[in-house]
This record gives structure tokens, sequence and C-alpha cells, in this order.
């Protein structure tokens, strides 16, 4: 087990990257199905792609077509590099999802929360954790 030694400088969470071969996309599936919004205040830089606000924190969509994989690892996202995300609220998600076609799966392990892929087959974990009041 390793225990944090003195005082650590990392304290939190601030992006998360994720490798896209097509970045409108991916918007539409990150914004459109899961409700995400974009940040236009981050620079640009010198390759397509768009930063995702998340809360506190951020997913920078990073297009490479060249360097896309043919599919996922293993077929159950749970067991793959993922992301996870909450949400007040499962079913809506899920109804959006649905109703796009897009492919999910319950968690095995019984809690709210459920597993999806992106258009480029990137995991995503979506987990319910209403907020408080």
């Amino acid at each position: 087990v390793y225990k944090r030694q003195g005082m650590s400088n990392v304290f939190a969470l601030h992006h998360v990257s994720v490798l896209v071969s097509d970045t409108q996309r991916a918007l539409r599936f990150y914004c459109e199905l899961l409700g995400l919004s974009t940040d236009a205040s981050r620079p640009a830089m010198d390759f397509p792609g768009a930063w995702l606000d998340v809360g506190d924190q951020q997913i920078h969509l990073i297009e490479i077509p060249a360097h896309m994989t043919a599919g996922p690892v293993v077929e159950h996202g749970g067991r793959d590099r993922h992301i996870a995300l909450q949400v007040v609220d499962l079913d809506p998600v899920r109804t959006r999802l649905e109703s796009e076609g897009v492919d999910h799966t319950l968690s095995r392990s019984g809690r709210r929360a459920l597993f999806c892929r992106d258009p480029d087959g990137n995991a995503i974990e979506l987990v319910e954790r209403p907020q408080p009041q």
C-alpha cells in the first residue's frame, strides 16, 4: 500500500485527454448525448480538438485519426480504460443513449451506473450520485 509521504502538491484532477478521430462527431456525443458544454476560453492548439467542462475539471478531446485503434480492448467498459463521470440522474442519460442506439451495459456491481463507448470506442462510465439538497 502506498501512503502519501509528507505534503503533496497534487490535490485535484485538472483534466483528462481523450483521443478521437473526428472532433465534430465526438462533440455531438459528449455535448448532445451526455450534456457537457465546450469551453471556448481555452487556448487554441495546433491540432484539432476541444475542451469540455465537467464541473471544475475538463475533458480535452484530441483529434489524432492516424493513431486510432480498431476497437475496444475488452467488451465491457468497466474492464477497459475509461472515464467515470458522475450524473445526478442516470435515467435521462440512459434514455438519450438508447434513443440514439448507443449500446450500454449496466454496472455488474448492481450500483446505479452504466458503461457505454463514445464513437471512437473510448469507454465512459456514468455513475449516479444525486447532489445533496
